[in-house]
């Protein structure tokens, strides 16, 4: 195996804890493509980062924690390419809703002690309740991830693919890459693959793999600090 691309969006490493953040992303896709031994002899040919930029506006701290890692990965050559989307911030409106033992929606009703009452004071039993919050969403990052590893394995630059991401937008791009390259999918969270993540290994051109990343992938695969001139941020 030649070469292998890799593309992840930034939910990969924003999410993970204090201590994890300052995510050499070069090193993890070294590491796991030397994981695999069908893969040996398999280089980095290019990683794509696909993130969005904080909007400084909103949450000023973020984004300058956010600028200080990016310039150390670029500062590092720890990325080839980063492709950005955009923070959108809108208010939404939803029923007022807890989680069930499973993280799915309960939706809050009306009953006693809190009750809601009609024009007439007459109680309204299992009334909903709705509220208005801000909502602040990375947008485009799932259809940069697609799209570069789209192009990369149509046009022939690569005979592998990592994908680093458990958003099952990703289904039908990464079937299609399956079809053409071996794909490596990598769950960087705590829940389970995403259902229409999940495959056969004989698929297509066959060779494909699943991994979730564990706590010793992040803490093992830091940049130094500081990296060339730039300084993990505390909370990092």
């Amino acid at each position: 195996m030649a070469s292998i691309s890799t593309t992840l969006p930034a939910t990969c490493v924003v999410v993970v804890q204090r201590g994890w953040r300052w995510l050499d992303l070069e090193a993890l896709a070294r590491d796991l493509i030397a994981r695999h031994t069908a893969w040996a002899g398999g280089t980095l040919e290019k990683l794509v980062y696909c993130t969005a930029r904080i909007d400084k506006r909103t949450n000023p701290v973020g984004r300058a924690e956010q600028d200080v890692y990016l310039l150390a990965l670029h500062s590092h050559g720890s990325v080839t390419h980063i492709e950005y989307g955009q923070y959108v911030s809108r208010v939404k409106y939803a029923p007022l809703a807890t989680e069930d033992r499973k993280g799915r929606p309960v939706l809050v009703t009306s009953q006693w002690p809190l009750m809601v009452q009609d024009h007439a004071a007459s109680p309204v039993p299992n009334a909903r309740f709705m509220v208005s919050h801000a909502r602040r969403e990375e947008k485009g990052s799932d259809v940069n991830v697609a799209s570069h590893l789209l192009l990369d394995t149509l046009d022939g630059n690569v005979d592998g693919a990592i994908v680093i991401s458990n958003d099952s937008d990703l289904r039908f791009p990464i079937q299609e890459a399956r079809l053409r390259v071996p794909v490596g999918t990598v769950n960087p969270s705590r829940s389970y693959l995403a259902g229409d993540l999940a495959g056969n290994v004989s698929t297509g051109v066959g060779g494909h793999w699943w991994l979730q990343l564990r706590a010793s992938d992040y803490r093992n695969h830091q940049l130094p600090d500081p990296c060339g001139t730039y300084t993990k941020p505390v909370p990092w």
